[in-house]
């Protein structure tokens, strides 16, 4: 199983289940963990420390 068949079955339990309440909250724990991913390696990490 890749990774793009368990995004594919989060869509369809969120489609099938009417969980729509429940994408805002993916969506903004995906982001935060590409922003750790991304800020990890980078000169902008002392900068991230503000944000929180």
């Amino acid at each position: 199983m890749g990774k793009l068949a368990i995004l594919k079955e989060l869509w369809d339990f969120l489609k099938i289940r009417k969980k729509w309440w429940l994408a805002p909250i993916i969506i903004v724990l995906i982001l935060l963990g590409l922003l750790i991913i991304f800020t990890e390696s980078s000169a902008v990490a002392p900068f991230i420390y503000t944000l929180f």
